[in-house]
């Protein structure tokens, strides 16, 4: 049965830990989704990831879309969560909720997730207003980690961890479903998670959030350009696909691949017609 947002912030009521992962292509998300994983988050680190690109901030609308989409035809059991893109709500956040609208009627995903920036508050209540469930995302928030000094850990003091705390509490009353807590100090995470009824989900956030998300990328060995410290390595299996590679190259070059067993054969008779 196909999970709803009801669903996922049961689950905090209930006490039950909830699994998040990324996804961008079709074959990979039904991996995720028979293994019965939560939610699915069609991630913007499909342009690091994926793309090869050096930030998030350089993937747009139609690349999420058409990621979102062969992520959807997939999908039979987890809430799909489209990552809004940095131009589709930072640079003109009077277009954001049409935006929203694409990733649930164009692509079908269930929700959409926003990064905290200076107008979030806003560009939240005008998404949710138009009928759109909405993820939150704050801490370290990489499409402007430019502003917060780069890709470090925030809330380590008094005043950050309040303003934190404070926005948490913003995007619970202006009705997000859930909330990303990234890379904040351990019992900072906690405080937010006790105070809230919404779930948090933590990446390098600590074990008492509600649930955990990773890239999916990270966890299975697939992007070795770095590796975050909050990142475990479930396996490694891009050494397993180099080592397959290298096998067919082997076979190929000596001769051994194909052979009969992967051939199509035609009729003598009908051969012999050609050749005549």
């Amino acid at each position: 049965m196909k999970l709803t947002v009801r669903d996922i912030i049961c689950k905090k009521q209930n006490a039950e830990k909830i699994t998040m992962l990324t996804a961008y292509d079709y074959p990979l998300a039904s991996i995720i989704d028979r293994a019965g994983i939560d939610i699915i988050l069609v991630g913007d680190s499909v342009a690091n990831v994926v793309l090869g690109l050096d930030s998030t901030t350089q993937v747009g609308m139609q690349e999420m879309l058409h990621h979102a989409k062969a992520v959807t035809r997939a999908v039979k059991h987890a809430l799909v969560v489209g990552d809004m893109p940095y131009e589709s709500y930072q640079v003109n956040p009077e277009k954001s909720a049409m935006n929203a609208r694409s990733f649930i009627e164009e692509a079908h995903c269930d929700a959409v997730k926003l990064e905290w920036f200076d107008r979030c508050l806003e560009v939240t209540e005008r998404i949710i207003k138009s009928g759109i469930a909405v993820m939150g995302h704050i801490g370290l928030t990489p499409q402007t980690a430019d502003k917060l000094g780069g890709f470090k850990v925030q809330g380590k003091d008094v005043e950050s961890a309040k303003r934190l705390i404070e926005q948490a509490i913003a995007l619970e009353r202006l009705g997000c479903f859930s909330i990303v807590l990234e890379c904040v100090p351990d019992l900072v995470a906690q405080l937010i998670t006790q105070r809230l009824k919404i779930p948090t989900i933590g990446i390098g956030a600590g074990p008492w959030c509600d649930g955990q998300v990773l890239v999916t990328y990270d966890l299975l060995g697939l992007f070795e350009r770095f590796r975050p410290k909050f990142v475990k390595q479930y396996t490694n299996i891009s050494v397993k696909i180099k080592e397959a590679i290298e096998e067919y190259k082997k076979e190929v070059k000596e001769g051994l691949f194909p052979t009969r067993e992967h051939s199509f054969s035609i009729d003598k008779k009908e051969l012999d017609k050609i050749i005549l």
